[in-house]
């Protein structure tokens, strides 16, 4: 999550040094009179990606060695451009872009591509994570990608991992999705989600999202809510040791985090889109090698809820790993640290052709 991120940011500081320039290549597709599980259609959906590396060609001129990342809920293809996770670009790494075409798309109502703020406000199509695994098999099929390589996500990318391994099998030779669960999305996880949306509504700026300003006591709790959500109480309290040292970072982290918001109506939206969410029941239409991963002081999935030990052997070739928490693991921001899961990656990448 993008906001998630940002917090991480403030409350983990990292000594990583900085790193070239990555080559990114951006490009829109757009798909015509794109149809919407809610009964909308759009005359042309924009789907915004990045690419790096060189794609390889088979004889027919489909590419081969493409690996697509999905990211966070209010997030984009822009958030795996940072050290923690480019290590895995580097030369000789596991998705070394000399080896590989790493596809990062920005997902339906996230970052370039189309959404709400374009202009139609609450009357944008209800978009839901089908809809948007749907509209990437079809952006893949746009690029000549017949089969993944390797299909990769986080948190909300990698909910939507599962999404495209049901809906789409056989799309990807390797799946990898990093924290999420596979069942209904209700309890916690779906309160603080609507929890934010109703903060949003009953923002008298909110207008039923026709606002002039924007709904800043609105968002300022979904901020809040997120706080904790990204929240790691281990490494936290390691790093913020006393009541003035946290204060200090809340304030920071608000002042950031409201900065950083997106536009109201996005947010709803984007938060919305998982209310149907429930690939379990169909996880045996898996049967391509997957590693999943989750981490123990993640607040969105935490142990215990999910039972993905269980829902794991539902798929011929699945493998699901959790990362015990530590002074050094990141809470729900774990899943773009990579250092704590590339060898679970390179496994995967060893066990799947």
């Amino acid at each position: 999550m993008r906001i998630i991120a940002i917090l991480a940011g403030l409350l983990f500081a990292t000594a990583a040094a900085a790193q070239p320039a990555l080559p990114v290549a951006e490009a829109d597709f757009i798909t015509r009179d794109f149809q919407f599980n809610d009964g909308k259609s759009l005359p042309a959906l924009r789907q915004h990606y990045r690419t790096l590396g060189t794609p390889i060609r088979d004889a027919a001129g489909n590419i081969t060695n493409a690996v697509m990342i999905g990211h966070g809920t209010g997030g984009s293809g822009a958030q795996f451009l940072v050290p923690q996770f480019t290590r895995l670009f580097a030369p000789g790494a596991p998705l070394d872009p000399a080896r590989n075409f790493i596809i990062l798309p920005d997902a339906i109502g996230h970052g370039g591509s189309s959404k709400p703020s374009d202009g139609l406000k609450m009357a944008f199509p209800a978009y839901d994570y089908a809809d948007m695994a749907r509209a990437q098999g079809l952006l893949l099929d746009g690029l000549k990608v017949k089969r993944l390589r390797l299909l990769m996500g986080t948190s909300m990318g990698c909910m939507m991992g599962f999404q495209f391994g049901v809906d789409l099998p056989g799309r990807a030779a390797a799946i990898m999705p990093l924290a999420c669960n596979v069942i209904e999305l209700a309890g916690r996880n779906r309160m603080w989600r609507a929890m934010a949306i109703q903060a949003i509504k009953a923002d008298p700026d909110w207008q039923g999202g026709n606002y002039t300003r924007p709904p800043l006591n609105g968002i300022r709790v979904g901020v809040a809510l997120q706080a904790m959500a990204s929240s790691a109480p281990v490494r936290m309290q390691a790093d913020l040791p006393t009541r003035a040292a946290t204060d200090m970072a809340a304030e920071r982290a608000m002042a950031t985090g409201l900065a950083g918001s997106p536009d109201a109506n996005d947010r709803i939206y984007q938060l919305e889109a998982s209310r149907n969410y429930n690939p379990g029941p169909q996880l045996a239409r898996i049967t391509v090698p997957i590693t999943w991963v989750n981490s123990a002081d993640d607040f969105i999935n935490p142990p215990g809820v999910g039972a993905p030990d269980t829902w794991v052997k539902a798929m011929p070739q699945g493998r699901f790993v959790l990362i015990p928490e530590t002074a050094q693991t990141r809470g729900h921001s774990t899943h773009t640290w990579s250092i704590f899961w590339e060898d679970e990656l390179k496994a995967l990448l060893a066990r799947s052709r």
